[in-house]
């Protein structure tokens, strides 16, 4: 199994060595690690080069977390690629425990771990919405993202079929991606946090609620546009009009009238769609 790293970064650099030093600690090292600086003018690039020069670095103008993924993904070499966020850390045994479980379960193309959350530098407990799933989890993963791009392993050959990370969305990006992926793929799943997520610092790509629900239903309308058998397709449309339901109750409490008009349009049009 020979692993590419791609670790996207952009303005991280406080983040950036401790994100590095946990893959370089890996029990099972990796084939090659690629850090794709996303246009960063903190001088994340002069660091690289400075304590990372064996690292292969790939320089571009800021294009967004998803370009700067997908280009990782097209210059890595390796036949199985992980990502991890420049602010995140892997636990030592990440690699490890994925390569085993995957030679055990060689039918399986694409797998994700748990994962610890530390919020202001206090470990915090997941809700029991954010519960992670295993085997034919497009159902589940509808409602909001599921997976972790830091906690993933996936096969190359899934990209040449599904496609990569869809460079329009903002956010959301990697929830539209995992259920392409989830709707052809079984997804094996490592119920042990190997990951470590950090949050409470400037600089994440945070939104409010409102925010978050107009890119997840952008991201399921564009995911209607693939591939998918014709049960998860309806069961997509009804999660659309959910989401656009709530959305639109949002859009009249603020008495947004132009929008309001909009979205009851789409709310008419995809009822068509699930009841004709």
């Amino acid at each position: 199994m020979k692993i590419s790293v791609i670790i996207p970064t952009y303005n991280r650099i406080l983040f950036l060595k401790r994100s590095i030093d946990s893959v370089l600690a890996q029990t099972l090292q990796p084939y090659e690690i690629i850090i794709v600086d996303d246009g960063s003018y903190d001088g994340t690039s002069a660091m690289i080069k400075k304590n990372y020069p064996n690292l292969k670095l790939i320089c571009q103008e800021n294009k967004g977390v998803s370009a700067a993924r997908n280009i990782g993904v097209k210059a890595s070499s390796g036949d199985w690629v992980c990502f991890l966020d420049s602010d995140d850390e892997w636990k030592k045994n990440k690699l490890s425990e994925q390569n085993i479980a995957l030679e055990k379960n060689a039918t399986y193309s694409f797998c994700h771990s748990n994962e610890e959350w530390i919020k202001n530098g206090k470990k915090i407990n997941q809700k029991k919405k954010h519960k992670k799933y295993g085997g034919n989890i497009f159902k589940q993963c509808l409602d909001m993202c599921r997976v972790s791009p830091s906690s993933v392993m996936i096969n190359k050959n899934v990209f040449k079929d599904v496609g990569l990370f869809n460079e329009d969305l903002i956010i959301c990006e990697d929830y539209e991606l995992w259920l392409r992926i989830c709707s052809n793929y079984k997804v094996l799943f490592i119920d042990e946090p190997l990951i470590i997520k950090y949050g409470g610092h400037e600089g994440q790509l945070s939104s409010s609620f409102e925010s978050i629900e107009y890119y997840r239903i952008k991201a399921l309308e564009y995911l209607l546009l693939t591939r998918m058998t014709n049960n998860n397709r309806k069961e997509t449309v009804k999660m659309l009009l959910f989401k656009l339901n709530i959305y639109l109750n949002g859009l009249k409490k603020r008495d947004k009238k132009s929008d309001i008009i909009k979205y009851d349009k789409k709310i008419k049009l995809w009822n068509k769609v699930i009841f004709e």
